[in-house]
């Protein structure tokens, strides 16, 4: 069986091993594809693993061996899966495998902007706190967590890891999604609220939910000028749920009081992208999902996979 990784750099750059992937066929890695090498690499594949690279229904239908698609990640927006129900091609993703990685990054970003980290450890470094006669130098306010309201926009498996986190800080939870009769009876502490109320009370306001046509640019001016003074944004999830021109204009007008943001619309951003030189944005290049105990889960979770479809099993199926 033909097996072929389109991308796999982001996955395994060379510290990890595709052994175990290897013992299920004949096996091609390439570290990444670009959209004109596709379907030269993938013709005859029976098996497609993904990460970034599109398989949407123009590539799949010149595909005809191709029996099942992995996606190397949690989302699936790079599959047309509707295409590959109709063409019996299975696909699967890996759930879970980043939850905890991610939801550290969410508290980093949302500590680095509580107490101006990226600011002050400039001041330190160019010698501003060693030019004052201040012992501590403490240059813009700085934010507690504890009582503050946090409102989780999507309650999956890594909001509900940055909830535990949460309550660990003594913070106030407020959760808004499409189905809490999920989630209440083993949440008691969670106040499961309506979108428009959640914007209104949270002082900080994390996004985990998915990138779909109702989410996209769900954070726009109004949204931004419904928060409260004074309030954060997190996005650990996906750039294009918020309309990043309306966030950098809100930085700059102190509308919004901090954006971090682990995630951008266009990856990797063009060099004169509007957040780059907003203020209070602190950005990351999307590594949140990427430690080395994530990547190794991800690596077992892809390889597990494929041979549970080898088997006639459904492992983490989604078609």
């Amino acid at each position: 069986m033909k097996i072929v990784v389109l991308d796999g750099h982001a996955a395994n750059p060379g510290d990890l091993s595709w052994d175990e992937l290897e013992t299920c066929g004949e096996l091609q890695v390439y570290p990444r594809t670009a959209p004109h090498e596709l379907l030269e690499r993938a013709q005859g594949a029976e098996i497609l693993l993904t990460n970034k690279v599109l398989l949407l229904q123009p590539e799949l239908e010149q595909l005809p061996a191709l029996r099942y698609v992995g996606v190397l990640a949690t989302g699936v927006n790079v599959v047309d899966v509707d295409c590959c129900r109709k063409r019996h091609i299975a696909v699967a993703n890996i759930p879970g495998y980043s939850s905890a990685s991610v939801c550290q990054m969410t508290f980093a970003l949302m500590l680095g902007l509580a107490h101006q980290l990226r600011h002050h450890d400039e001041l330190v470094h160019n010698r501003a706190w060693s030019r004052s006669a201040e012992p501590c130098f403490i240059d813009r306010p700085l934010l507690e967590l504890a009582g503050l309201n946090l409102g989780l926009i999507g309650f999956g498996q890594i909001a509900r890891e940055v909830a535990r986190v949460a309550q660990a800080f003594g913070m106030q939870l407020q959760v808004y999604t499409t189905h809490p009769e999920n989630y209440r009876e083993a949440w008691p502490q969670v106040r499961f609220v309506g979108l428009d109320q959640l914007v209104d009370c949270s002082d900080l306001i994390s996004l985990h939910c998915p990138l779909n046509p109702r989410t996209r640019t769900l954070v726009d001016a109004d949204f931004i000028t419904r928060m409260k003074p004074g309030a954060l944004l997190i996005n650990t999830a996906r750039g294009l749920l918020v309309d990043e021109m309306a966030v950098a204009a809100a930085l700059k007008d102190g509308l919004l009081a901090g954006y971090g943001a682990d995630v951008m619309g266009t990856e990797p951003p063009p060099a004169d992208h509007p957040l780059l030189d907003a203020p209070n944005a602190l950005l990351t290049s999307h590594i949140a999902w990427g430690t080395g105990a994530a990547r190794q889960r991800l690596m077992r979770v892809a390889s597990e996979n494929v041979k549970s479809f080898m088997a006639g099993g459904r492992l983490n199926r989604i078609d």
